[in-house]
C-alpha cells in the first residue's frame, strides 16, 4: 500500500515538472493570449495565471500525441473568452474611460502618425468578436489554416474566408497599406 502511494506521489510529482517544463516552453502563448484580452496590467496578469491555472487542471486529458502549443492555445483562448465575457457583465453599468484619457497614455513615440495607426488598431482589435480577435492573434503568430482551425475547431476554409474579411476590414477601417502579410 505504501509504495503504490510513493509511486503515485512520484507520478504527480514528474507530471507536475513536465507540465511546468511545457508551460515554461510555451510561455509566449500565455502572454500573448492575456496582452490581446486583457486592458490593464493587473487584468493581464490575473488572466495570465488564470490560464495556467486551467491548463494544469486539464493537464490530466492533454494527450502527448497532440502539439502542446495547439492545446495550450485551445485553453488560453477559452479562458481568455470567458473572461472577456465576465469583465463584459461586470461593465455593463460602468461608466466608460474617457477616450481622452487611453490617447494620453498612448502617446510615447514622437512620430504622431504612427501612434494613431497603433489607436486604430487598438480599436479595431478591441472591437472585435471573441473568434476573430482569436484567429487575428494566430494569423498574426504565423500560425497555418491548419492550425488556427485546430485551435479555434473550425474548418481550414472558414479560417481562409474569416481572416480574408478581417483583411478587407483592416484595409477599410485603417487603408490599403495595413495589410501587407
Amino acid at each position: 500500500m505504501e509504495a503504490q502511494m510513493a509511486m503515485g506521489a512520484a507520478h504527480d510529482a514528474a507530471r507536475r515538472t513536465q507540465f511546468q517544463q511545457l508551460i515554461d516552453a510555451h510561455r509566449k502563448i500565455v502572454f500573448k493570449v492575456a496582452n490581446t484580452y486583457a486592458r490593464t496590467p493587473e487584468d493581464r496578469a490575473d488572466l495570465a495565471q488564470e490560464i495556467v491555472a486551467q491548463g494544469w487542471r486539464a493537464f490530466a486529458r492533454y494527450e502527448d500525441a497532440r502539439a502542446f502549443s495547439t492545446w495550450l492555445y485551445r485553453i488560453a483562448l477559452n479562458v481568455a473568452i470567458s473572461h472577456l465575457r465576465s469583465a463584459e457583465l461586470r461593465n455593463r453599468h460602468a461608466v466608460a474611460l474617457d477616450e481622452d484619457l487611453h490617447d494620453v497614455a498612448d502617446e510615447r513615440s514622437g512620430d504622431a502618425e504612427q501612434d494613431e495607426r497603433m489607436r486604430l488598431l487598438r480599436r479595431f482589435i478591441d472591437a472585435l468578436d471573441p473568434l476573430n480577435r482569436a484567429l487575428l492573434l494566430l494569423y498574426l503568430e504565423d500560425k497555418s489554416y491548419r492550425e488556427i482551425a485546430d485551435v479555434l475547431g473550425i474548418s481550414e476554409t472558414n479560417v481562409a474566408t474569416k481572416i480574408s474579411r478581417l483583411k478587407q476590414r483592416i484595409r477599410t477601417d485603417m487603408g490599403d497599406g495595413a495589410t501587407n502579410r
